[in-house]
């Protein structure tokens, strides 16, 4: 029987891109590895995007609330240096990215002033 193949995986494993995690990913499922690699590699292949611009949304990808991947936030912040970008424009994408915290309170101080009011507060 004839091993199979997981080119991706090789490439990303030999990149300071390595998210340990993934290293269950392959041990349970190497295939779902593979197309995930493959799919998130299309926009950093082609498109019409400078890599600069690239960069800072992988900063803020990597900065939002929802992944908080301070790896992935380093990497692209030296790549984003290292393609032109200056420190105000990180600055502003870390800014920006801090606006999903704020969603928190958005969604719950309603709640929280619904619920006060049935307690007669």
């Amino acid at each position: 029987m004839t091993e199979k193949s997981y080119p991706a995986t090789e490439a990303q494993r030999q990149t300071d891109d390595w998210n340990p995690m993934w290293d269950m990913m392959e041990e349970m499922d190497p295939d779902y590895l593979e197309a995930f690699l493959n799919f998130r590699s299309v926009p950093q292949k082609q498109g019409p995007l400078p890599q600069k611009y690239k960069e800072l949304i992988f900063i803020a990808i990597n900065a939002a609330t929802t992944h908080l991947w301070a790896p992935g936030v380093r990497r692209h912040m030296q790549n984003a240096l290292r393609e032109g970008a200056t420190k105000e424009e990180i600055l502003e994408v870390l800014q920006l990215t801090s606006i999903m915290g704020i969603h928190s309170m958005a969604l719950a101080m309603p709640i929280l002033a619904e619920e006060l009011e049935k307690q007669g507060d």
